[in-house]
């Protein structure tokens, strides 16, 4: 078997996601035979850095022994049951260690099966929330800018038109107000006066307020100031709307701390985990609440007033307990605090960059470092070239559009650092 045996029969078969299928005409797919640490390898022994932790999950590197280890001992004893009138240990080990670890007041866990159905889990949730108290609002806030996934609820609430616009006919209308365009502490009390103008008209038709705290990931990598989140928590308790903080992409150590709410110092009404949640290993998002939504809904069984949203895998014992173990790894061999060095050496690594011509900003947040390019046309496909020369040396990039971004896992090492940003430094000057 090589590579262009498994690649053949992919494209004769699959269709993947976020992919211009045509392109594999004369782009073959590159079939990974293994993975280990920061490496994927192919069926020809090729090796590549995964600078993006596979579209940002795999967190704490691949095949981390840590994690393989308890989720064998797990399938040995319970792979699945239905989480309608039955629990395992897994989820309740999970659940009680993810309210000890987020924000203050969020008492309670629902689970879903990945990020975007996380999503619609809390939309529906504030929606419904005022219905049971006898309140109709309908509306939901979010970021120009914003992605919150690609379900029809997380797009109505999203802000990036590639994904969005062709469906605009069939999703549900929402309010958007400026975002952060930068991390100037400015700029994010300008950005936040346009939500207070918002509120103050509009708050008794809004339920919610939702937010990617730090980081606009799918939206160019944006990144903002962290008091931009403590004034639209304090606008939406004052208005009496619920803040939903959507950690999916940037939970887990991403942003340098454990959550980046943490950086602002708030407790969201609704936080959503996913993505790192499971170290990479299987699709789970976690959806914490407070009481106060918890018991809105607690009650002798009424027709109309009870959560009735469900998924076949909820709670599946496998995704909890490599949730539970990529939990215990973090604490395990404390990688917040060793994450540190590596983010000022990001910081060093990348400034080299910044003189490079073609080169228009620089920006980091944690283990997330960003370089801006000129001179962009969506038809040059400047990002398309950059990945496979980065390919050809041995480094995963996928930027978005003009924007390179590197996003390695954690147990990325100061030499792997090093070369990736040789890499980047390469091919950015080659084009």
């Amino acid at each position: 078997m090589n590579n262009k045996i498994v690649s053949n029969e992919d494209v004769k078969y699959i269709w993947h996601p976020c992919t211009q299928m045509k392109d594999h005409e004369i782009i073959p797919i590159i079939p990974i035979k293994k993975a280990y640490g920061v490496y994927l390898e192919d069926f020809e022994g090729n090796v590549y850095i995964d600078g993006i932790s596979s579209w940002w999950v795999n967190n704490l590197g691949h095949c981390n022994p840590y994690i393989t280890k308890k989720i064998k001992k797990q399938l040995d004893n319970l792979e699945h049951v239905i989480f309608a009138g039955f629990t395992h240990k897994s989820a309740v080990q999970l659940s009680k260690k993810l309210v000890e670890i987020t924000p203050d007041g969020l008492n309670k866990v629902f689970f879903a099966d990945n990020g975007s159905s996380g999503i619609e889990v809390a939309l529906k949730l504030c929606f419904h929330y005022f219905r049971n108290i006898g309140e109709n609002r309908p509306n939901f806030v979010s970021l120009k800018n914003s992605y919150h996934g690609e379900t029809l609820g997380a797009l109505s609430i999203s802000d990036t038109g590639l994904y969005k616009d062709v469906y605009s006919d069939i999703l549900i209308k929402t309010l958007q107000v400026k975002n952060p365009v930068n991390q100037d502490e400015d700029e994010a009390l300008e950005a936040i006066k346009d939500l207070e103008n918002l509120l103050k008209t509009s708050h008794k038709t809004i339920c919610a307020f939702i937010v990617e705290p730090l980081v606009q990931c799918a939206g160019g990598m944006n990144m903002y100031h962290p008091i931009y989140l403590a004034k639209a928590k304090e606008l939406c308790e004052q208005y009496g709307i619920f803040f939903i903080a959507d950690e999916i992409a940037v939970g887990f150590g991403r942003t340098g701390s454990m959550f980046a709410c943490e950086s602002a110092n708030i407790s969201p009404d609704i936080m959503l985990l996913s993505k790192g949640l499971t170290g990479g290993y299987l699709p789970l998002c976690a959806v914490m609440l407070t009481d106060k939504i918890y018991n809105a809904f607690y009650c002798d069984y009424v027709s109309g007033k009870n959560f009735l949203h469900s998924h076949s895998y909820t709670g599946n014992p496998l995704c909890c307990t490599a949730a539970l173990a990529t939990i215990k790894y973090f604490d395990k061999f404390d990688i917040i605090k060793k994450n540190q060095r590596k983010i000022k050496q990001i910081s060093k690594e990348l400034k080299r960059l910044r003189h490079l011509q073609n080169v228009r900003s620089i920006r980091q947040t944690g283990m997330i470092a960003v370089v801006e390019l000129e001179g962009y046309n969506p038809e040059n496909r400047i990002g398309l070239k950059l990945n496979q020369y980065c390919l050809k040396k041995g480094l995963l990039i996928r930027p978005l559009g003009n924007v390179v971004y590197f996003m390695p896992p954690f147990t990325i090492t100061k030499n792997e650092i090093r070369k990736s940003f040789d890499i980047l430094y390469e091919a950015i000057e080659s084009i």
